[in-house]
């Protein structure tokens, strides 16, 4: 019989294109993997590998595997599944991956919900890009991710993957506060705004340094092609990741930016807040691996999830 341990290399192979990509993925050394795929070829009975330069290629055969044992490996995970629900707490440990304005807003409320409903429940939380976590998942290196998408863009489509929207989130253009009346004058100012021409801020914001997240990420392209839509090509002086920065140097005066809701977390915001033109929203969603999609402490995240993404994104 062929060894599930081995099996499950190949298929980390197939998903990840290199021997030191699935050693440094499972913790193993290279020279270990390679010995055990050798192993497997002998196991089999026909060649697994084809060195080409200094990767491997996998043959027809190895392909072959792969299929059946991914089937393999989804059954299991259903398996564990259904000896979950057999019980009568949900318990174990849920591995959750989460981008950052997602984990500064949502998962705290959540966790709070699941630490009072579910005390025998662990939860993992780890910050990554949602591009990334998305085939982390895939891979089983996580049970859940929280991601994002902004309008027109959407995320990679994984076929083992479910896909349920969490939340709409807001994206407006923040301002430094007004200086007299701080950030009290953002209801009003946003009627204004909205009552006249919504690109009007947004045009307006063209003389100002800029602060964005950093090139090629999904929200940096997104928010380009808004400025050069409105006209004008964004003077980017400062780029970083942590929206919390964001809010930072916009607050002191030293930039404008692009903020969604979700980085408040129901607090008051510190910065002016202006709609933009078409509303636009990005969408909050999370996937989980369908062969565990079921399992009692996936649904119960996703649920303390849900329900937390519910409340206000924003103070008043």
């Amino acid at each position: 019989m062929l060894d599930m341990r081995r099996l499950r290399l190949l298929v980390e192979l197939s998903r990840r294109g290199t021997l030191a990509a699935v050693a440094d993925a499972l913790s193993y050394s290279p020279s270990s993997v390679s010995q055990q795929l050798g192993l497997l070829e002998r196991e089999v009975g026909v060649p697994l590998l084809v060195p080409v330069g200094r990767r491997v290629r996998l043959t027809p055969q190895a392909e072959v595997l792969v299929a059946h044992a991914q089937a393999v490996l989804d059954r299991l995970e259903r398996a564990e599944a259904d000896v979950a629900r057999s019980l009568t707490n949900v318990g174990g440990t849920v591995r959750i991956a989460t981008f950052q304005s997602a984990a500064h807003a949502v998962v705290p409320r959540a966790l709070t919900l699941l630490a009072a409903e579910h005390p025998s429940l662990r939860v993992e939380l780890t910050e990554r890009e949602p591009e990334a976590a998305l085939f982390d998942v895939a891979a089983r290196d996580f049970d859940l991710v929280l991601a994002e998408q902004y309008p027109g863009r959407t995320r990679p489509l994984h076929p083992e993957l479910d896909r349920v929207p969490l939340a709409a989130d807001a994206i407006r253009l923040a301002l430094p506060p007004h200086p007299a009346s701080g950030t009290r004058a953002r209801d009003a100012s946003v009627r204004d705004a909205s009552a006249a021409d919504a690109s009007a801020p947004l045009a307006e914001a063209a003389k100002h340094p800029w602060v964005l997240e950093p090139a090629g990420t999904a929200s940096r392209e997104w928010a380009e092609q808004l400025c050069r839509e409105a006209g004008f090509e964004p003077d980017v002086r400062f780029e970083t990741a942590d929206l919390m920065a964001h809010i930072r140097l916009i607050r002191s005066g030293n930039a404008v930016g692009l903020l969604p809701d979700l980085v408040w977390a129901g607090e008051e915001p510190s910065v002016l807040l202006l709609p933009l033109p078409g509303d636009p929203h990005r969408e909050v969603f999370s996937s989980a691996r369908l062969a565990s999609a079921d399992r009692p402490g996936v649904v119960a995240a996703r649920d303390a999830l849900a329900r937390a993404a519910a409340a206000p994104l924003v103070a008043g």
